[in-house]
């Protein structure tokens, strides 16, 4: 349909014609905070739970010296088997809170476009 004309509607009522930036306001996403946390939550979790099992399954004298940095931000984690663990659980913390800023600031964007 060509802009500036008018088109029936189901019931025969003349609707006005969108203009692009109602077009682009429908157009655009908007991310659910918690779920993109969720979803980044779970996924740094299990690849610090996964590494860390990883290198203590390996073994070795020296095991990990570049993960255990993570040590200095997640206190209480080690490479071992109980530092999986808290690993996890600071991943899933880290996650969800780097998830959910993105999907906050992302919105926040979107919706200055679409005005």
């Amino acid at each position: 349909m060509r802009p500036g004309r008018e088109r029936n509607g189901a019931a025969g009522v003349l609707l006005k014609p969108d203009t692009s930036e109602e077009l682009l306001a429908r157009a655009v996403l908007r991310l659910d905070g918690n779920i993109l946390g969720i979803v980044l939550g779970i996924l740094f979790g299990l690849i610090i739970f996964v590494a860390t099992n990883w290198l203590v399954l390996k073994g070795g004298e020296v095991v990990g010296p570049h993960l255990l940095l993570l040590s200095q931000f997640f206190i209480g984690y080690r490479v071992t088997l109980l530092g999986s663990f808290i690993g996890l659980a600071y991943g899933l913390v880290t996650g969800y809170l780097i998830g959910f800023l993105i999907a906050w600031v992302y919105n926040r964007v979107a919706a200055l476009k679409s005005r």
